[in-house]
């Protein structure tokens, strides 16, 4: 094959452009590189899901969740069972939080995977938050990302008066719908509460030593619930003030240090002893392990509803790195990573 060469007018433009950067690269005293966004993983496109005719006047459901590009594949996976298992999947309506300078790729990755989805992207500004995070026991906790589901009322349509917040870790193996007509009782979140978890872990010595902090319990049976599947009534929560009263809380951890769990606490402060309980078959969570190995869990007795690899172990890293635990096997089938082995055949 012939091999091709430079014209003399490319060549000269080649070295216009070598000698223009140098002369950059002298006067700053070193090159600077334009900060480039990662690469995306390359997921198969999923089949197309339709309603059926009892679909006619069934409610629209409004599901939020964050894209993190280091959490794509999970919410992928996340999306694709949420479709596959729902009555009525295109009333499925997603709300996406994300970074701005990763809108563009990331909104391009979504609709070539899924190009029937009911979605809309909204552009998350972490320095809402930045300077109110505290360091926590774990980075991937820290991140500003993390805390959008805070802010949520205020970023979706105010029309959105319900919805249901998930993390990108886990996969939902029922009709959504069931946990969408949960009836509220007039409280601001539903989630599964876990009342024999022990409550006072969640918070420093200088929280339960202090008379005036601990007063916000006064009066309740505080109990542990998890921040990634909740359903909240958006409304109630905008008219309640709920965004500021968690970053007051927010503000008191960087004075006294109350807690270490990013930003489960302060939600667990708000919310403990007055949510709706949902059954626990809404949230088997810790799958992930613990916050510092991540080690093997096994699945807690009774039915399920919806996987959740909270903790340090993600499924698709530990299948990738080919020592995975036995419930991730329960997620690869819903893994629609292209390169992947552990998916559906195509």
């Amino acid at each position: 094959m012939a091999s091709r060469s430079l014209s003399y007018t490319q060549l000269l433009g080649l070295l216009s452009f070598i000698l223009l950067t140098s002369t950059m690269a002298v006067r700053v005293g070193v090159i600077l590189h334009k900060p480039s966004a990662p690469t995306l993983p390359v997921f198969r496109e999923a089949p197309a899901f339709r309603n059926g005719d009892q679909c006619l006047e069934a409610d629209q459901i409004h599901i939020a969740m964050t894209l993190d590009t280091n959490y794509l594949r999970g919410t992928m996976a996340a999306v694709f069972s949420l479709l596959q298992h729902s009555t009525c999947p295109e009333n499925l309506s997603f709300h996406f939080l994300s970074l701005a300078h990763f809108e563009n790729d990331l909104f391009s990755s979504i609709k070539s995977t899924f190009p029937y989805l009911n979605f809309k992207i909204y552009q998350f500004d972490p320095n809402l938050v930045r300077s109110k995070i505290s360091k926590s026991i774990r980075e991937a906790l820290d991140q500003p990302l993390n805390y959008a589901r805070i802010y949520l009322a205020d970023i979706v349509p105010p029309s959105v008066d319900r919805m249901i917040y998930l993390d990108s870790d886990l996969v939902v193996v029922d009709d959504i719908e069931k946990l969408w007509h949960v009836d509220m009782e007039g409280k601001v979140v539903a989630a599964p509460e876990y009342c024999h978890a022990n409550f006072t872990h969640y918070f420093t010595k200088t929280f339960w030593s202090d008379p005036v902090l601990v007063k916000v319990l006064e009066g309740k049976r505080p109990c542990y619930f998890n921040t990634g599947v909740m359903v909240v009534d958006v409304d109630k929560w905008r008219k309640g003030l709920y965004t500021q009263k968690v970053e007051e809380w927010m503000t008191v951890q960087k004075q006294k240090r109350i807690y270490h769990l990013g930003s489960l606490p302060p939600f667990l402060l708000i919310f403990a002893g007055d949510i709706k309980a949902v059954n626990h078959r809404w949230n088997q969570h810790g799958l992930g392990g613990d916050n510092f190995e991540g080690r093997c869990r096994t699945l807690h007795p009774g039915p399920i509803s919806l996987l959740h690899w909270s903790g340090k172990g993600k499924p698709w890293l530990r299948l990738d790195s080919r020592k995975p635990c036995i419930v991730d096997h329960l997620w690869a089938p819903y893994d629609l990573y292209r390169s992947s082995k552990h998916s559906l055949d195509e």
